[in-house]
């Protein structure tokens, strides 16, 4: 994973409370105690705090109790995969036998919305994860198969539709997916990148204005608002197969849902794919 690099700047700096020109960003609150139209703006990203799920920790902890034991990347990641298949039936022999003459249904889990996100973030296990996301940061999606500019539109009713299926929402998906986010920031924090409050991450796309673009600073330089949850990756060769222009960002750490080395399974396909939520960067737009 890449190390921190220097902050992009700009020669005026917008306030925090501020309104952008985009249509909404989000819910007046969220589970972690700031507010929404800061931790969506670029002034929360270039001097970042520590985001904390409310509750989670406090709920659960045995498992941080397992992983302030672990030695390593790897033991951290058995003791979490371990706490999430005993809390979460996840585990083969602990899925519900189902009754004579129905199918078997499978616990839904989040190792499978992440893999889902790999194949199609806006598939219906995309609609979820974005969901996640509204649901504990306040942030809305810009983006769900097209743009989403106003709630009630057809494509926001279809997002609704399937961010609250009913057959990823029968094991508590939101509960595991507060759990690793938690487990990514104490991970981040122990053993990938301690001390820093950045990564530098790179996103492929073959046009700039397939994001909301605010400002054009110059030498390359935008501001722009990314989906309320946007892949990114480590590696900026491999983000070039994915488009001709080439965004780069300090994205904080705190902003960090998911990145292939945290698990051993490797649910994302990608090399040196990052999760990370979205809101307003300020990015440096370069053509390969």
């Amino acid at each position: 994973m890449a190390l921190p690099a220097r902050s992009l700047t700009k020669s005026t700096k917008p306030s925090a409370t501020q309104q952008t020109d985009a249509p909404w960003i989000g819910h007046s609150s969220n589970l972690v105690g700031v507010p929404t139209l800061f931790l969506a703006s670029c002034d929360f990203n270039e001097t970042p705090l520590p985001l904390r799920i409310s509750g989670v920790r406090e709920f659960n902890p045995e498992l941080f109790e397992m992983l302030a034991k672990a030695e390593n990347p790897d033991e951290a990641a058995q003791a979490f995969l371990l706490y999430m298949n005993a809390l979460f039936g996840l585990d083969p022999e602990q899925r519900e036998a189902p009754p004579p003459g129905h199918p078997r249904r499978y616990r839904s889990s989040f190792l499978k919305l992440i893999r889902g996100w790999g194949f199609d973030s806006n598939g219906s296990e995309g609609a979820v994860l974005k969901g996640w996301v509204e649901s504990r940061f306040g942030l809305f999606p810009t983006f769900h198969k097209e743009p989403i500019r106003r709630i009630s539109s057809p494509v926001w009713t279809s997002y609704v539709e399937e961010k609250m299926s009913s057959r990823f929402h029968n094991n508590s998906i939101h509960a595991q997916l507060d759990l690793l986010y938690e487990f990514c920031q104490w991970a981040l924090v122990k053993f990938f990148a301690p001390g820093a409050e950045h990564l530098t991450l790179y996103r492929g796309v073959n046009e700039i204005e397939e994001h909301y673009v605010y400002e054009r600073c110059g030498d390359g330089l935008v501001r722009l608002r990314l989906n309320n949850l946007a892949s990114f990756s480590s590696d900026r060769d491999v983000a070039g197969c994915f488009g001709d222009t080439i965004l780069t960002v300090q994205a904080p750490i705190a902003k960090i849902l998911f990145f292939n080395d945290l698990l051993p399974t490797h649910p994302l396909k990608g090399e040196g794919e990052v999760l990370v939520i979205g809101g307003d960067y300020r990015a440096e737009a370069r053509r390969l």
